[in-house]
């Protein structure tokens, strides 16, 4: 319709299920309740389910807890994240441009609801523009991001993301590369194993 405003994805919800079948019936429930976009539903190892969707804050909210009370003790993470960064979805998306940056940092978290909420605090904090960001199967449940700016700036970024996981002693390492090689950033960055259908 000419003139229609775009929709709004300005949330984030995420549950990792202990079942592949509670998760479909997880899945149906919440689009169902709710006009999210599914950006992920799949199984991550070791044998998780795990949903990812978006939309506006209420909408994420309503689908959320609809999504919560049927996956009940099966759901072992979750995550609501409202006002999310923009360039999370972008980078989900593999959505990604990058020129000859001065540094880079890489944060390597042990499951994807605590990365995505770092990933976030470190955007939101410093001075930085996301590179990538992965959660898809293959990771062995982990999920990693990657930002870039300059040196100070990227450590800023670090530094926050250091202190969000390890709240919850969920950081599996963090890296600062400065100076990386195109090569290098050829294969840190190349596109993403799954794209998004964003409308």
């Amino acid at each position: 319709m000419p003139g229609a405003s775009a929709p709004v994805h300005d949330a984030l919800g995420l549950l990792e299920i202990n079942s592949i079948a509670r998760g479909y019936k997880v899945v149906d429930a919440l689009v169902k309740k709710s006009p999210v976009l599914l950006l992920e539903a799949n199984v991550v190892e070791p044998g998780k389910f795990l949903v990812l969707f978006s939309a506006s804050v209420a909408e994420v909210e309503e689908a959320f807890k609809e999504a919560m009370e049927v996956a009940g003790d099966s759901c072992i993470d979750h995550l609501f994240l409202p006002l999310v960064h923009a360039s999370i979805l972008s980078g989900l998306a593999g959505d990604i441009a990058l020129d000859e940056p001065d540094t880079v940092g890489i944060v390597e978290g042990k499951v994807v609801s605590s990365t995505l909420r770092a990933c976030d605090r470190a955007l939101k904090d410093a001075d930085v523009t996301l590179a990538g960001l992965r959660i898809a199967p293959g990771l062995g449940g982990k999920a990693y991001f990657v930002v870039h700016g300059q040196q100070h700036d990227v450590e800023a970024s670090l530094e926050r993301a250091h202190s969000v996981l390890s709240e919850t002693d969920q950081l599996m390492r963090i890296e600062c590369i400065a100076a990386p090689h195109p090569d290098f950033l050829e294969m840190v960055l190349r596109p993403a194993p799954f794209q998004l259908e964003r409308s």
